[in-house]
């Protein structure tokens, strides 16, 4: 008898780890690993223990019964609790989000995309130049392709006129799989690519824009200088009662790798290292977890940054206040005066592409029509 109970235990047992192990790697791939995955561990040994004093009797039925409305109760009062934090969580807008660039196709029908006032004074036919970039600079070059390029359609990820962000844009043009990119400067680690590959980047400024920080529009800070930036970045500020707001704890919010809003803030940190940024687990594969950086989620106590163009014109988000830095707005005025402190040009870039058409591409951009184009797409020609 008491051999037949062991059995049934053993196979009880089993069989509660198999399908506990199962779901865990379920809910992981699909990115409850944070909470369900333990949760499930939980109930697993829940009903382990409830499985095996059922066959043993080792617990007073009214114990067991107490035991089991008490673990039943956890269990659905957790999922609860988890699950209203996450809507509220989800339910913060996030800044960085995804944009349309179909609406800056340059031939689509009512495109946002500028056009000259009159007949460009160079057109492209034959080998054109294959382009990518960066997001916020598409609407700029979709404008040069307008003017300049046969009318068809061009696929956003596969023609002649792509944009895969920065990164993407410049492992491309190494790796010689487009002619020139729209983007702002390279960083360290696209410069070291350059370097192992034996290829010179050729940079040509083309306009001005300026990096920009933004905060929650209910947030009472309006102004930071490049000093306090600096601190909260590496850490040394965690506090908005630290530089004038209210006392709450701040959450600095950072960018992928190598993207251009990234290599910026690098740029201005200058000799401070760069603190942890807020992370969200993600889960890649049979649970192999990887830390990403977060996106910009509109907390009142949030801190985020991008270029002017893309979080003023592309999202419009009315739930976001940009910050004056060192007592400057960042407007197009002070972008041109050069009084914004932290303004930069952007490029268009070349990797010794032999497409005959490079140079007049590029003296056409510099030229009073392409540099009406800068203008008029909102952002500040060099010329």
């Amino acid at each position: 008898m008491i051999w037949g109970k062991i059995i049934g235990a053993i196979f009880i047992v089993g069989l509660c780890l198999m399908f506990g192990f199962v779901a865990v790697v379920f809910v992981s791939l699909m990115g409850g690993f944070k909470f369900y995955a333990p949760f499930i561990v939980f109930v697993t040994i829940g009903v382990i223990f409830l499985s095996l004093n059922a066959i043993f009797k080792f617990a007073r039925e009214k114990i067991v019964k107490v035991a089991s409305i008490s673990f039943l109760s956890i269990c659905i009062l957790a999922v609860a609790v988890y699950e209203t934090i996450e809507a509220y969580h989800n339910n913060i807008g996030t800044v960085n989000a995804e944009v349309n660039l179909y609406k800056y196709h340059p031939f689509a029908e009512n495109s946002k995309v500028v056009s000259l006032p009159e007949a460009s004074t160079m057109t492209l036919e034959g080998e054109l130049p294959i382009l990518d970039g960066a997001t916020a600079l598409y609407p700029l070059y979709s404008a040069f392709v307008k003017s300049i390029y046969p009318e068809k359609d061009y696929d956003l990820y596969n023609s002649e006129v792509m944009s895969s962000k920065t990164d993407e844009a410049y492992r491309k043009l190494l790796n010689g799989e487009v002619d020139m990119i729209f983007a702002a400067g390279p960083s360290d680690f696209h410069l070291r690519q350059a370097e192992h590959k034996g290829i010179e980047l050729q940079l040509t400024p083309i306009g001005k824009e300026a990096f920009v920080f933004f905060v929650n529009a209910k947030n009472p800070v309006e102004s930071l200088t490049i000093e306090q930036i600096q601190r909260i970045y590496s850490g040394e500020v965690t506090n908005w009662q630290e530089v004038g707001g209210n006392h709450a704890s701040i959450r600095a919010f950072q960018r992928p790798a190598n993207s251009g809003s990234q290599t910026a803030l690098e740029r201005l940190m200058g000799e401070k290292e760069l603190m942890t940024p807020p992370k969200e687990d993600i889960v890649s594969g049979m649970g192999g977890i990887i830390s990403e950086t977060s996106r910009y989620r509109n907390y009142k106590n949030a801190i985020g940054y991008s270029f002017r163009f893309f979080s003023t014109e592309m999202i419009q988000n009315g739930e976001i206040r940009h910050l004056k830095i060192n007592g400057v707005f960042p407007s197009k005025e002070t972008i041109r005066s050069g009084e914004y402190p932290i303004t930069s040009e952007f490029y268009v870039i070349t990797a010794g592409s032999e497409n005959p058409h490079i140079d007049t591409f590029i003296d056409w951009i510099l030229s009073e029509q392409g540099q009406y184009l800068v203008e008029a797409t909102g952002y500040v020609p060099v010329k």
